[in-house]
């Protein structure tokens, strides 16, 4: 399973405190993408662009997507709008690549055979694997985790991520979520002006 895996599976478990928003998640799915495509050498990062190497040939379909999606030519294409540019509805992707896997099921809250239909993770290897390493904190899963609002990401005493353009992806990623919930505002605030001026005094 790939990092954008693991947290999407991550995301997914049932939390009452927070549910992940769907825009929140695709931008963090973007940004565990890079970092998996960083790991396989198959991109650097100077400074805050995407300089892609020799193009890998990943097992898995939407990390091998993403890396066809990678701009080739110079200037490289910044981060910030990578994670924009490939997390425009991601989060759908992967989960019907993970329902077409068997990683995901559907299931009807309520007593009723009508209610709305809820996704789960089905409890499978990779979900048990996504887990674990869930369970052990490892440092870029708990990041990207902790990006989009997920509790139970590392605390100050455990250790950070000690590769430099990694922590660059997961910064960039804390960014474009943190973008994403001022222009939500935004738009919160103007229609409730907007109600309120057909509203009248």
């Amino acid at each position: 399973m790939t990092t954008a895996k693991d947290l999407f599976i991550i995301a997914m478990d049932p939390r009452p405190e927070r549910s992940v928003g769907q825009g929140d998640l695709s931008l963090a799915l973007a940004g565990a993408e890079l970092i998996d495509l960083i790991d396989a050498g198959a991109v650097t990062v100077d400074e805050d662009r995407i300089v892609p190497g020799e193009p890998p040939a990943p097992q898995d379909g939407l990390l091998g997507e993403a890396a066809a999606l990678l701009t080739r030519e110079s200037p490289h294409e910044r981060i910030e709008d990578w994670l924009w540019r490939r997390g425009r509805d991601l989060a759908a992707a992967y989960q019907a690549a993970l329902e077409e896997d068997g990683e995901l099921t559907r299931k009807r809250s309520g007593r009723l055979s009508f209610g709305s239909e809820r996704v789960e993770p089905v409890d499978t290897p990779a979900r048990r694997a996504a887990a674990e390493r869930w369970e052990e904190r490892e440092p870029v899963l708990a990041a990207l985790a902790s990006a989009i609002g997920v509790e139970g990401g590392p605390s100050d005493e455990e250790p950070g991520l000690d590769d430099e353009a990694v922590t660059v992806v997961v910064t960039a990623v804390h960014d474009a979520v943190m973008e994403l919930e001022a222009v939500r505002q935004r738009r919160t605030i103007e229609n409730s002006a907007f109600a309120n001026l057909w509203r009248g005094p």
